[in-house]
């Protein structure tokens, strides 16, 4: 079984931030992932997870002005001062909070748009690499149905920036639920795309529900990253069908199943 985080942004989220930490320990999770903590000093979020004993892997970017629309400002043509200024505003919070990376938001665009995004999305890349070597720089492509002209949406176009920006400490977020919406295929992306793969999400398709139920087999994903020697983390994004606590059953489940492989 792979090495499963707690995504605290979807999961416990009837509770308060350091108490979602404190329940992901408590449920054995030795890591967890956080979407937008700025609102909790960054030195408690440190505390609480040595307290419990789980590591920070990540958080994302500000997302900006979002009763404007806003959803991340990586891509946004004229707003690369506020890029700029949440970039570091998001390094500085990881860096006082543990975290070892940065999902760098890129945007909704309008498709006109498109090409003149790429060339800032690019240029602001290479700033956040060079301000901040000491993280590793998450790409995540969105599918256009939950986020409707977000700036990109396959593995191919992250593969594609981080070729272009050069950086070493740029890396893909493959979240499987957002690639089976987008592409499918996902065993062979996984394959394609491994060396530029940092970290892993997963959901089921198309509810985002627990992963046991949908499209996607995930014993077969599993089995796959395995095959494919990922040693990274696999992050528990999804939403609960009920509660939290009484939705990782899947978890023992999954296991039956990869211990009994002919019914994977």
């Amino acid at each position: 079984m792979p090495k499963f985080s707690a995504n605290l942004g979807f999961l416990w989220t009837d509770r308060p931030l350091l108490d979602r930490i404190a329940a992901a320990a408590s449920a054995g999770f030795k890591a967890v992932e956080l979407h937008w903590p700025y609102d909790v000093p960054a030195g408690l979020v440190k505390q609480a997870c040595e307290k419990h004993g789980v590591g920070l892997l990540d958080i994302n970017t500000p997302v900006g002005d979002a009763a404007k629309g806003d959803f991340g400002l990586g891509a946004l043509p004229g707003r690369q001062s506020d890029f700029a200024k949440t970039f570091h505003e998001a390094a500085a919070y990881a860096r006082q909070s543990g975290a070892s990376s940065v999902h760098v938001m890129a945007g909704v665009v309008v498709p006109a748009a498109k090409p003149e995004a790429t060339e800032v999305f690019a240029r602001n890349l290479a700033f956040a690499a060079a301000a901040a070597p000491d993280l590793t720089l998450l790409l995540e492509p969105i599918n256009q149905r939950d986020k409707p002209g977000y700036f990109y949406s396959t593995i191919a176009e992250a593969a594609a920036l981080i070729e272009r920006v050069g950086a070493s400490n740029i890396r893909i977020m493959f979240d499987v639920y957002h690639v089976g919406v987008s592409e499918g295929d996902i065993l062979k992306r996984l394959e394609r795309h491994l060396p530029m793969i940092g970290h892993v999400q997963i959901a089921a398709v198309p509810s985002r529900a627990e992963p046991d139920e949908g499209e996607i087999a995930y014993c077969a994903i599993f089995a796959g990253l395995d095959r494919l020697g990922y040693a990274g983390w696999v992050g528990c994004e999804y939403r609960p069908r009920a509660g939290t606590h009484e939705g990782l059953r899947w978890m023992k489940t999954l296991q039956v199943l990869m211990t009994r492989k002919s019914l994977c």
